[in-house]
């Protein structure tokens, strides 16, 4: 049997980000910076650390299964930015770092002089991204902002939840987790214009920005003359008939996208007077006639189960799916056979990370370092920086930074 290889260089080997973020969206980011082989640096308060890690239960080992969704493949530096020494430290990784990530209050950053004008102009290659709830510009740029509160502002809870009743958050961390990906797309755009060119830019990321990305289609829609959109259950897509419906066990999504997939539809499932009709024939018929549509199918898919009907939607090429729990979703044959949950080391598989989106041949298999235990890096970190032992040691009997040793706490 042969050994593992080692993952392959990512893309951004070589790349030094330091991640000044705190709860899920901005660590996100420089995750998946890490994930493409960036070397990320993750700079955090001494004694408590990034806020997410003491979201929860459920801790492994007094580690946040939250935290360590959103951590891998980092180092953790405790750095106290409150101190003059703690700030001169973090200039020095800015020094010679590629990106900065930062969420924190626009006044603590230009109080500490760590501001976007204050460190562009000091680093001009540097790539600096500013991740708030609704941007660096606009009357709303200093207020603060959550996942759950963009949901709401966006128009995105709007159209959640149940017919008739109360619009609801998504139940994960849908605005932060976009955002992310969003800023880490940014940055790696910017960072080819940063390696040809030697420049930096500044990256304005925000919650609400990403989550009216979300909905653009349904913005778009409404300033084109249609009715505001409510809670439908999922009921009022676009296209018709694209929504769950009860079987003879349990709910089954179907997704019908063109017509000729509507004909398909109807014939294997055994409505085929509903491919027949020529009110029916094409999108628009079928959402004015919506209704009787789905009087009619969830009639039919109720006299057997869902997954006699899976066989037989997956054979005409129809795209569906059981509506599945976690406990379905994390023995998925496909979730498995694409490596897409990652074992956090150390934890004897009773933590798992989920793999980024994107796989790209050039790595044969993914990095996946568990998330840091806090100020685990500071040393090592310092040291690659030109600071000595004697350095290190009066920084930390000052405070201004964080040493520990492995704890074996996960925080």
């Amino acid at each position: 049997m042969q050994p593992e290889r080692e993952p392959g260089p990512g893309p951004l080997a070589g790349l030094k980000v330091i991640d000044l973020t705190t709860s899920y969206a901005g660590p996100t980011a420089a995750m998946y910076l890490a994930d493409l082989g960036a070397d990320v640096i993750k700079v955090e308060r001494p004694r408590t650390g990034d806020d997410a890690r003491w979201w929860g239960p459920p801790f492994v080992d007094s580690r946040s299964a939250w935290f360590a969704s959103a951590n891998r493949n980092k180092r953790s530096v405790g750095i106290d930015l409150r101190q003059p020494d703690g700030l001169t430290t973090l200039r020095t990784l800015l020094a010679t770092a590629d990106v900065f990530i930062e969420n924190l209050n626009p006044a603590k950053l230009q109080s500490a002089k760590i501001d976007p004008d204050t460190l562009r102009q000091d680093f001009p290659r540097l790539i600096y991204c500013a991740i708030s709830g609704f941007g660096l510009t606009g009357p709303d740029r200093l207020l603060p902002g959550y996942d759950l509160v963009a949901q709401a502002r966006s128009g995105l809870m709007s159209v959640t939840g149940a017919e008739g009743g109360t619009p609801q958050r998504v139940s994960t961390a849908l605005s932060d987790i976009v955002t992310g990906m969003c800023a880490a797309l940014a940055i790696s755009a910017a960072v080819v214009r940063q390696r040809e060119q030697g420049t930096g830019d500044l990256i304005d990321m925000s919650l609400l920005d990403c989550d009216l990305a979300l909905m653009a289609p349904r913005i778009a829609a409404y300033l084109a003359g249609a009715p505001e959109p409510a809670p439908s259950g999922g009921t009022d897509s676009v296209l018709a008939v694209y929504q769950t419906f009860s079987t003879a066990d349990r709910e089954l999504a179907v997704a019908i996208g063109n017509d000729a997939m509507w004909v398909r539809f109807c014939h294997v499932v055994g409505l085929p007077h509903l491919a027949a009709d020529e009110a029916l024939t094409d999108n628009e018929g079928r959402r004015h006639h919506r209704g009787v549509i789905v009087q009619e199918v969830e009639a039919r898919l109720r006299k057997r189960p869902a997954k006699e009907w899976l066989g037989v939607l997956a054979e005409a090429q129809v795209p569906c799916s059981l509506v599945q729990g976690l406990s379905e979703v994390v023995a998925d044959p496909q979730v498995t056979a694409r490596g897409a949950l990652l074992p956090v080391p150390g934890t004897d598989g009773r933590m798992h990370s989920v793999h980024s989106p994107f796989r790209l041949a050039s790595v044969n298999r993914p990095r996946n370092s568990a998330s840091p235990e806090r100020s685990a890096h500071t040393a090592e970190v310092l040291r690659e920086h030109g600071f000595s032992s004697k350095d290190i040691e009066t920084l930390a009997a000052s405070g201004a930074v964080e040493v520990t040793e492995h704890r074996g706490t996960g925080r």
